[in-house]
């Protein structure tokens, strides 16, 4: 496939993927009333943070690789294999806890475990086909997802437990996870299965878990926190908010997810970094454009959007939007830095996504809910502002040949 045509259909999936994403927390929102969907959101975020370490442990190293020989399509295959292995065992263990605490987010956790792996095997799909430069093989399988996803949540009523619409989200997810098998089989089949390196100590994909685990799962997982001891509409009103710009959060994850197949093909190092830097700018005007478009939206608009939540999440405009800004830099920066040199991450995402985690905290404090999101927001700037010093002083360097690290070398690592 020409550069040109993949990077067409890899940016059309990643929309398809967004769209899918929002339109999957409208409908909630829509669906339920405030308290619900507080807990539907609690449930969706415990699902975001587990889809964020099956990509870290898996997708993220998968597709680092370079190249279309018979270990790339076995990786591809071996990863997949893994994701559905593991979120099996782990969603049986989320369920099987879970079934025996009172309560509609209980219950819906039990959901989630059930569901868990069809959602995150047709995730790991979504990489072997980037890894593979198929990406229209994703954006097949995606579009699947989305008209199922619609249909199956369109056919709910008003007042729908939490329990049924994670249920429902989840089980129709399994055509398009379907689908990709099948076109995964056939272009892989025959190849090796590697899964002894997955669990290799040492794999590339260890360490990218320990960032995101500081990094994303740490602020998501506060925000439950201050939820469970503060005010419990807290996660509603951020997650509202952040829905919001649902399409900016899916692309920011995809850049550094799937960029790397796509930078690839560009050979020299400095016009690899100037084209994220330019990536970057070109994410940060287009928050910009949409925190205004949102800012302007009649309040009759929004309540269609959001429900009950729109008021709450209206109010967290501003903050998010600078936030998004300040995420486009700082991802497309994590990215740079990742083709640069993998092990020159894991430090910036300690210190600042645990910076961001007590200005949140802090904001919170001095202002309630609008003083936790501009919390974020100051958090997301130092976290910018960090990663592209880094790039710079990592372009800087000349290391020299035995220095230069690859993902095959680090997963391989005793």
């Amino acid at each position: 496939m020409r550069a040109r045509t993949a990077i067409l259909c890899s940016v059309a999936d990643q929309g398809v993927a967004a769209l899918t994403n929002i339109l999957v927390l409208v409908a909630a929102a829509r669906l339920s009333t405030v308290a619900d969907f507080a807990r539907f959101s609690a449930v969706y975020l415990v699902f975001t943070v587990l889809l964020g370490v099956s990509g870290a442990y898996t997708g993220q190293p998968l597709v680092l690789r370079r190249g279309a020989g018979a270990d790339v399509r076995g990786a591809c295959r071996s990863a997949v294999l893994f994701t559905v292995g593991a979120s099996a065992a782990l969603g049986g263990l989320l369920a099987a806890v879970c079934l025996f605490v009172p309560g509609d987010t209980a219950r819906a956790l039990v959901m989630l475990g059930a569901v868990l792996p069809v959602v995150l095997g047709q995730d790991a799909l979504r990489y072997a086909f980037s890894t593979l430069q198929s990406p229209h093989l994703a954006l097949i399988s995606d579009l699947l997802r989305l008209a199922c996803v619609l249909g199956a949540l369109s056919a709910q009523g008003y007042g729908a437990t939490p329990a049924r619409l994670i249920l429902v989200w989840g089980l129709s997810a399994v055509p398009a996870l379907a689908l990709s098998a099948a076109l995964l089989h056939r272009g892989t089949a025959g190849a090796p299965l590697l899964l002894r390196p997955l669990l290799r100590r040492g794999h590339l994909g260890q360490r990218f878990v320990v960032e995101f685990g500081v990094g994303n799962a740490a602020g998501q997982l506060s925000v439950l926190g201050l939820g469970a001891v503060g005010n419990p509409l807290l996660v509603g009103a951020l997650r509202g908010a952040t829905t919001l710009f649902g399409p900016l959060n899916v692309l920011f994850t995809s850049a550094t997810s799937f960029g790397p197949p796509l930078l690839g093909r560009i050979g020299d190092e400095r016009r690899r970094v100037r084209a994220t830097a330019g990536l970057a700018a070109v994410l940060a005007a287009t928050a910009a454009l949409w925190a205004t478009a949102l800012a302007l939206l009649p309040e009759r608009a929004g309540r269609e959007l959001l429900g009950d939540t729109w008021p709450t999440a209206a109010a967290l405009l501003p903050a998010t939007g600078s936030q998004y800004a300040a995420m486009a830099a700082g991802t497309c920066g994590l990215l740079a830095l990742r083709m640069l040199d993998p092990r020159t991450t894991l430090s910036i995402q300690v210190v600042f996504s645990l910076t961001a985690v007590a200005l949140m905290a802090g904001g919170y404090a001095l202002g309630g809910v609008p003083g936790a999101a501009w919390g974020l927001c100051l958090g997301s700037v130092c976290k910018a502002a960090a990663t592209w010093t880094r790039v710079i002083r990592v372009r800087r360097r000349k290391p020299s040949p035995e220095e230069a690290v690859t993902a095959d070398a680090l997963s391989s690592a005793p």
